[in-house]
C-alpha cells in the first residue's frame, strides 16, 4: 500500500506537470465543448472575432468550477444577441421562430419592452442553449476524467516496473512483474486528478476571502 500511493501520488504530480505544455491533460474534454457550443459561434465572435472559444478554452483549462463556466459561457452568447446574428442563431436553436427571435434581439438593443410572445422566444433560447452546455460540458468532464485516469495508469505502471527492475538489479521475473504491473494499476485510483483539486482549492480560497470581507 506504500508503494502504491507513493506510484500514485508521484503519477498525478507527472500527470499535473503536462499542464505546462499548452495545458497538457486539461485539454481533454474541451473538444465537447466546442462541438456543443459551435452554432452559437456568430454571438460568441462579437465578444472575440480572433477566437471566439478563447474565454472558455481559458477557464477549462484553469478547472473553474463548472457551474461558472456554463454561467460564463452563457454570458458571453447573450452578449452576442443582436440583430446581425440573430438569424444564425436562430437556426442554431431548432424551434425558434426566426423573425420573432429577431425582433426580440432588436428591442433589447434598444432598450424597449417585449411582447409576451418575444420574452417567451427569448426563454426557449435560453433553453436549449442550457441543454447544448450541459450535454456538452458532461461529455467534457466525462472525457477529461477518463483521459487522466488512462495517463496515471499508464505512468503508474511504468514506474512500478522501473522500480521492480531497479530493485531486482535486471529484468524482473514473471511474478516480480506481475506484482509490479499489479501494483501500478491499484496505484492508480489513488492519483488524483489535477484540474478537481485546482476547482476545491480555487473554490476554497473564494469562499474564505468572501467570509472574511
Amino acid at each position: 500500500m506504500a508503494a502504491a500511493s507513493a506510484i500514485g501520488t508521484t503519477s498525478f504530480g507527472l500527470v499535473d506537470s503536462t499542464k505546462a505544455f499548452r495545458g497538457g491533460i486539461s485539454n481533454a474534454g474541451f473538444g465537447h465543448i466546442k462541438i456543443a457550443v459551435d452554432g452559437f459561434r456568430p454571438a460568441l465572435a462579437v465578444v472575440n472575432p480572433d477566437d471566439p472559444f478563447q474565454t472558455m478554452k481559458a477557464n477549462w483549462l484553469n478547472g473553474v468550477p463548472k457551474e461558472d463556466q456554463k454561467a460564463i459561457a452563457k454570458s458571453l452568447v447573450r452578449l452576442g444577441i443582436t440583430t446581425t446574428t440573430a438569424a444564425d442563431l436562430a437556426t442554431a436553436a431548432p424551434g425558434v421562430d426566426g423573425t420573432l427571435f429577431a425582433t426580440a434581439a432588436t428591442k433589447v438593443s434598444a432598450g424597449q419592452d417585449l411582447t409576451e410572445q418575444e420574452i417567451n422566444v427569448l426563454g426557449r433560447f435560453d433553453a436549449i442553449l442550457d441543454a447544448r452546455m450541459d450535454a456538452g460540458f458532461e461529455r467534457a468532464d466525462q472525457l477529461y476524467r477518463n483521459a487522466s485516469k488512462f495517463l496515471a495508469a499508464a505512468i503508474s505502471v511504468v514506474l512500478s516496473i522501473a522500480g521492480m527492475t531497479v530493485v531486482q538489479k535486471g529484468v524482473p521475473e514473471s511474478f516480480d512483474f506481475f506484482l509490479a504491473l499489479l501494483v501500478g494499476l491499484l496505484a492508480t485510483p489513488l492519483a488524483p486528478i489535477a484540474k478537481d483539486i485546482s476547482s476545491a482549492l480555487s473554490t476554497t480560497v473564494a469562499a474564505l476571502k468572501s467570509v472574511k470581507g
